[in-house]
């Protein structure tokens, strides 16, 4: 299995910068295979986008490239004469910010050229936006040794962040196997975005992060799904618990990685006032550690309260027309927080919002639904792994459903967004994050997010 081991990272400090060298001072080490770049840009040029270029050795010269992008439903082609990606521009929604990575295989041997496949997504929370995929060639025969990116019609905003992966063939120094192996100089993390298994090469004491997976949204008027229940021995754990305890492992045992899914949305039902509650999200496992799957959100009920589902986090609960409350569902010890309540007897219906690994899901409150509560910050792990949402790790609470208002907002850690006119978010895969409310009757809410599971070791 290959290795990806981190070389550098770059945060474009306040003022901005016109472009970004890897890494900073010195070159790059020639003792990979190939080498991975991942940005995530913001440019000052006006508009929604702008063209976040990469360069080797700082060469401007000498670059070619096809691209194929869209914005919509069709999709174009052109010849470049740089390779590129995208940066969102200072016309699109504020903190926003693209997503890209630049790939460079055999980029040490000096008798061939330097290819290199771009994958990028432009971020404008809005109708335009843009992804596209490049193969690009630096017909130069010199291997490379610097890296510098730069937007192509402004300055790069503070917050924009560019990390230096190095990718060799064997994972050398590492004490296991299994999962996606990656280094940063202290310790060997193995990411299991995937189920599997984990197996100590010599005995050795690990921490983990083990999320389950997201509950699934409430129908309509419903509530947002809880995240999936998170335990870790790194960072702060959800629901307020103490950090754990890291486990003693055994040489030549096989551990089991268990990553659970996310819950189902709550069913169509027709437009009946007795919907269901959405589908609670499966337990992530990893040797003694279990994390508990995320509760699911109500749907809207005529004359009874519904609870919604507990879990890791609890669901949040749909609106009723009449009844009493709670109807929110509640959390775990030290997995996760309740979800909101519903509200009842008033128009608009709206729900509560799912509850989150680091806060309650927000109560439905005309006229806006209940926003998913927040997840947890463990940022040594997802800035190793490149794994979670922003400095929010994972475990963000469905945002509820409101019609008409104001809708929820997911809980920031991968908590999907709730609707004011159709369908829920799903949670982002890989974060536990709940599904958010689907709003009125035939729409559907979103599916919780899968979990994840990452096991890190000193070097």
């Amino acid at each position: 299995m290959a290795n990806m081991e981190l070389i550098t990272s770059v945060t474009v400090g306040s003022g901005g910068a016109a472009s970004v060298t890897l890494p900073a001072t010195g070159t790059i080490p020639q003792t990979y295979t190939d080498l991975k770049v991942v940005a995530t840009a913001r440019s000052t040029r006006s508009g929604s986008v702008d063209d976040l270029v990469i360069r080797f050795n700082g060469s401007s010269t000498s670059y070619t490239g096809k691209r194929l992008y869209g914005s919509g439903s069709s999709a174009t082609s052109d010849s470049l004469t740089d390779i590129r990606g995208f940066a969102t521009g200072a016309g699109t929604t504020a903190s926003t910010f693209s997503n890209t990575e630049f790939y460079i295989p055999n980029y040490t041997n000096s008798n061939a050229y330097k290819s290199v496949s771009v994958d990028s997504v432009n971020e404008n929370n809005a109708t335009e936006s843009y992804s596209g995929l490049v193969a690009g060639l630096w017909s130069n025969n010199s291997a490379i040794t610097t890296i510098t990116l730069l937007a192509n019609n402004g300055d790069l905003v503070e917050g924009s962040t560019f990390y230096l992966y190095g990718i060799s063939n064997v994972t050398t120094g590492s004490k296991a196997t299994g999962g996606v192996v990656s280094s940063d100089g202290t310790y060997w993390y193995h990411m299991f975005p995937f189920s599997g298994t984990f197996t100590p090469t010599q005995s050795l004491t690990a921490d983990y992060l083990v999320i389950a997976g997201g509950g699934g949204a409430g129908y309509q008027h419903g509530g947002g799904g809880g995240a999936g229940g998170l335990r870790s021995t790194v960072g702060v754990t959800g629901g307020g618990g103490s950090l754990e305890s890291a486990l003693s492992l055994t040489a030549n045992t096989g551990y089991t990685v268990t990553v659970g899914a996310g819950g189902a949305a709550a069913p169509n039902t027709g437009g009946s006032a007795n919907g269901a509650v959405g589908s609670s999200g499966s337990n992530s496992v990893f040797s003694t550690i279990t994390s508990t799957g995320g509760g699911g959100g109500s749907s809207y009920r005529s004359s009874t309260v519904q609870t919604a589902g507990t879990g890791g986090s609890g669901g949040g609960g749909g609106s009723t027309t009449s009844g009493s409350l709670p109807n929110k569902g509640a959390g775990t010890t030290n997995q996760g927080y309740a979800g909101g309540n519903g509200r009842v007897g008033d128009s608009p219906n709206n729900g509560g919002g799912g509850g989150g690994a680091g806060a309650v899901g927000a109560d439905g409150a005309n006229p806006a639904a209940g926003d998913g509560g927040t997840g947890v910050a463990i940022s040594s792990i997802a800035n190793a792994t490149q794994t979670g949402v922003g400095t929010y790790y994972a475990g963000g609470g469905g945002g509820g459903s409101i019609s008409p208002g104001t809708a929820g907002a997911g809980g920031l850690g991968g908590g999907g967004v709730g609707s004011n006119s159709g369908n829920g978010t799903a949670g982002l895969v890989n974060t536990g994050g709940g599904g958010g409310g689907a709003a009125g009757a035939g729409n559907i809410g979103g599916a919780g997010g899968s979990g994840l599971v990452v096991i890190r070791y000193a070097i």
